[in-house]
């Protein structure tokens, strides 16, 4: 069964660890990854830039335009995503546990399933 655990990390931690602690999380990053991989586990796993270089878009009466600010504001973005196969939610949550990035960020763990799953007739 396929679960997403997304990486949610407050805005601005990323400075503040400044570059070597950054690339000491992402080196221990890389390496749960790996761990995962040959236990079979993983399917995909990416790291995102910060939010301060994403763009909007969406498509309003089939014209599509990039959507500027003000938007909700927020603690905390997506910084990555590891994308499991696990056999049960308590699998996924226990790898949720051993993940690096629970020491500085929230990890959100979510069911892979159409956007109707569960959706009342």
């Amino acid at each position: 069964m396929p679960y997403m655990l997304l990486i949610m990390e407050p805005h601005g931690q990323r400075a503040e660890r400044g570059l070597v602690g950054g690339q000491e999380g992402y080196a221990r990053m890389l390496q749960f990854g790996d761990g995962l991989k040959a236990r079979g586990l993983l399917r995909a796993t990416e790291s995102l830039a910060s939010t301060d270089q994403a763009v909007r878009l969406q498509v309003r009466e089939g014209q599509a335009r990039l959507v500027d600010g003000p938007f909700a504001e927020t603690k905390e973005m997506v910084g990555g995503f590891f994308l499991l196969d696990c056999a049960t939610r308590d699998e996924a949550l226990a790898i949720a546990r051993d993940c690096p990035a629970a020491e500085w960020a929230t990890i959100e763990v979510r069911e892979v399933a159409p956007c109707y799953h569960g959706a009342v007739d």
